[in-house]
């Protein structure tokens, strides 16, 4: 049975970067495989085509070049914070995740200063070419269609039908940071907003 677009699959596998070192693998999420629908986004481009056409049981080795990988890094991504902002110990190369309206996203630390530290947005692996071990261990055949989100707002209890999932309070104890416009009398963000 060979695999096809929104086929459900499951995989094992293991990444390792051109040195040879491993970044990932079905070990480091306790032996249990990997699922997901494929062709609907769910993966990195060079990974979604590598099993099309695979069959149960099948296993292959891919290289993934960087652009159909995280792509290449954007200088643009590279910001300068004060280091003020930092409330813990911080350390070049140190991963953390950095506070938005949709949620948590990672950066790396790039460089420290005495009054600034460079973070860097962009993908950890992003300029890397990529070698995969893909094993299909299981095929449901589809179409299935891709997984529908609950509703994620900063704020937490906004209108889903109103809220943008932004909030600006200007409350520094205020975990929304952005701007909340959805008139909800009960929404935290809003309430802490107007205390102030």
């Amino acid at each position: 049975m060979k695999v096809e677009k929104q086929d459900k699959i499951k995989v094992e596998y293991e990444g390792k970067l051109e040195s040879g070192e491993v970044f990932d693998s079905t070990e480091r999420h306790q032996g249990e495989p990997l699922e997901f629908i494929v062709g609907v986004g769910m993966m990195i481009p060079g990974f979604d085509s590598a099993v099309i056409d695979m069959n149960e049981g099948e296993e292959k080795i891919v290289v993934i070049e960087s652009k159909d990988a995280y792509g290449e890094p954007n200088p643009a991504y590279v910001q300068k914070i004060p280091k003020a902002n930092f409330p813990m110990d911080i350390e070049e190369g140190m991963q953390i995740g950095i506070p938005t309206p949709m949620g948590q996203i990672p950066a790396t630390i790039k460089t420290i200063t005495e009054e600034f530290v460079d973070i860097d947005l962009n993908h950890p692996l992003a300029g890397k070419k990529l070698t995969f071990k893909i094993k299909v261990v299981g095929v449901e055949k589809g179409p299935f269609e891709l997984p529908v989100h609950e509703h994620e707002c900063s704020c937490g209890e906004c209108n889903e039908d109103e809220c943008e999932g932004e909030c600006d309070c200007e409350d520094e104890n205020c975990e929304c940071e952005g701007e909340c416009d959805c008139g909800d009398e009960e929404c935290s963000c809003c309430k802490d907003s107007e205390e102030d």
